[in-house]
């Protein structure tokens, strides 16, 4: 589908569409009131339709006070510029690093826990310049030591991880992963993004991908907020992009506490670039059946927003 096609659906209002109970399909309420429990803001600029949703979510404050310490934990694991879409957008990173800053965090912290040489991904994804200009500590997650193993009690197969001290350590944090296709996951989004903040991403795919990556979202000290981009969206050969004709430029962004239900927003999302069924993206359903949250967004007031 190319960006005018795209558009043309954007406009017609089915990526907001959503199943209720009875398998009907229906458009996802806009709350006029109440506050957003899940955020979907569509046709800006990664930093303009941030300022809008988290206006919506209930402001910066509600999640950071002032004197914490802040991380953000983008998806920032490929050497690839940003217009290939492999990695968060680095605007969406800078806007929520001056965020953080402007509610009183006493540091921001960024890291991944890159697949590519970790020096080659920071500054070719330029995530780490925009962070750092903003006002953030750009950190490695390349490095065993930084790393300290918890226990996942609620998890079926993935029962400890070597987590990034960057998370453990933190006040408040935040997951940012870009929404993109992926040959084993068949996505990545909000769930998937924690594969970062492991030591070794190696135990979920000898220990059934699919149901690790649900595993590792039974972490003890969940995101303050999922914060989706979906400005460009890699729709083909991900997690590494092949080319710029795998990226559509599909302009959204969705934002939710409730990490199974933003990842079945975005997935439903994504389907409208490339035919990809969220029965494949097993995960999903996984995290709701671990009591993660919900893939019935018809249970939550939804706020969409375009711009």
């Amino acid at each position: 589908m190319d960006r005018k096609e795209f558009l043309k659906t954007l406009a017609a209002g089915s990526l907001a569409a959503c199943v209720d109970m009875n398998g009907q399909t229906r458009a996802m309420a806009d709350t006029e009131d109440a506050q957003a429990t899940l955020v979907a803001v569509l046709g800006g600029e990664p930093g303009a339709m941030f300022a809008k949703g988290i206006e919506e979510m209930g402001g910066m404050s509600r999640f950071v006070k002032k004197g914490q310490n802040v991380t953000i934990k983008p998806n920032m694991a490929w050497d690839l510029a940003p217009e290939l879409a492999g990695n968060t957008n680095p605007e969406l990173i800078a806007a929520l690093v001056k965020s953080c800053l402007a509610a009183g965090a006493a540091k921001v912290t960024v890291f991944d826990h890159t697949c590519a040489n970790w020096r080659s991904a920071y500054e070719m994804s330029g995530i780490e310049k925009a962070a750092q200009d903003a006002g953030a500590e750009v950190v490695s997650g390349d490095d065993k030591s930084y790393y300290r193993e918890i226990q996942l009690p609620r998890a079926k197969n993935l029962k400890s991880a070597l987590v990034h001290q960057a998370i453990l350590d933190c006040d408040v944090w935040f997951n940012v992963p870009v929404l993109k296709h992926h040959g084993g996951a068949r996505m990545t989004i909000a769930m998937k993004n924690l594969m970062g903040i492991v030591w070794d991403r190696q135990a979920f795919h000898r220990n059934n991908l699919q149901q690790c990556i649900a595993d590792m979202c039974t972490l003890i000290k969940p995101a303050t907020l999922h914060i989706v981009d979906a400005y460009r969206v890699v729709k083909s050969n991900g997690p590494r992009t092949a080319s710029e004709n795998d990226v559509v430029l599909a302009k959204g962004l969705f934002m939710s506490t409730d990490i199974v239900a933003v990842d079945t927003a975005a997935a439903k999302f994504f389907k409208q670039v490339e035919n990809i069924p969220i029965e494949e993206v097993s995960h999903i359903a996984a995290g709701e059946e671990l009591g993660l949250g919900t893939m019935d967004l018809t249970k939550l007031n939804v706020k969409r927003i375009k711009m």
